[in-house]
């Protein structure tokens, strides 16, 4: 579904990405994960032309897409939940949500494809008339998810899905992206919860400054020791 071969990025002067590659096979959950500044998140803006890469080959269904532009990636099925939520404040849930769609030409699909999302989340169809502005923090993270959803991805891209969320609402949202991906959608997470990431992953990679230092299966990675210490609170 997703190669990435060595992925350079800058931010100025300095490198930021050091020639990672991974791959992402269809139907996999994969989780990257490290601490703050590891370049994760960096990871993913590159990946779908949000940032500019300085070097390196990425590849979408074997399609070429280093150069796409961003709107183009989402069109070809790639979609990314951004950090942080990045709800359209001002417009309604319903507004939100057809913001999602703006890329797609099957009209008559978007209507059921809405039906699914509050089948998913079912307090986004109870707040449609509500501002996303005035939403909860965990409501507002479900609205970033169904609209993304909306586009119709064949790969979601999930950054940080369970940042500042309490605990329960954590578990809820890991809940949802288990369902998403039981419904075929391929997942690329990025997530500061290691336990939870690798709990519901395939395959991990762990990033250190920029490098990817480790990947393999994400049962084995839980009972690796040195990412137990560093990462699972061992």
């Amino acid at each position: 579904m997703l190669v990435v071969k060595d992925l350079v990025v800058h931010y100025g002067s300095i490198m930021v990405l050091k020639g990672i590659s991974f791959d992402v096979a269809k139907g996999e959950l994969i989780c990257l994960i490290g601490g703050n500044g590891a370049g994760k998140t960096t990871t993913l803006y590159s990946v779908s032309a949000i940032i500019k890469k300085s070097g390196g080959q990425v590849l979408l269904e074997g399609k070429d897409i280093t150069q796409a532009r961003a709107d183009k990636i989402v069109e070809a099925g790639l979609v990314q939940v951004p950090e942080g939520r990045r709800v359209f404040a001002n417009l309604t849930v319903r507004e939100n949500l057809e913001m999602g769609a703006y890329v797609r030409r099957d009209a008559a699909g978007i209507k059921p494809d809405m039906e699914t999302v509050f089948t998913i989340f079912p307090r986004l169809k109870e707040r449609i008339r509500q501002a996303a502005g005035t939403l909860s923090g965990g409501e507002q993270q479900m609205l970033a998810m169904g609209r993304a959803l909306m586009a119709a991805p064949r790969l979601l891209l999930l950054d940080e899905p369970s940042m500042g969320l309490a605990p329960m609402l954590v578990d809820e949202i890991f809940a949802v992206i288990k369902r998403i991906r039981q419904g075929g959608t391929t997942i690329l997470l990025v997530e500061q919860n290691a336990y939870k990431a690798l709990e519901i992953a395939d395959r991990g990679f762990i990033m250190e400054t920029g490098m990817i230092t480790k990947s393999g299966r994400a049962a084995d990675l839980m009972k690796d020791p040195a990412i137990v210490e560093a990462y699972l609170g061992g």
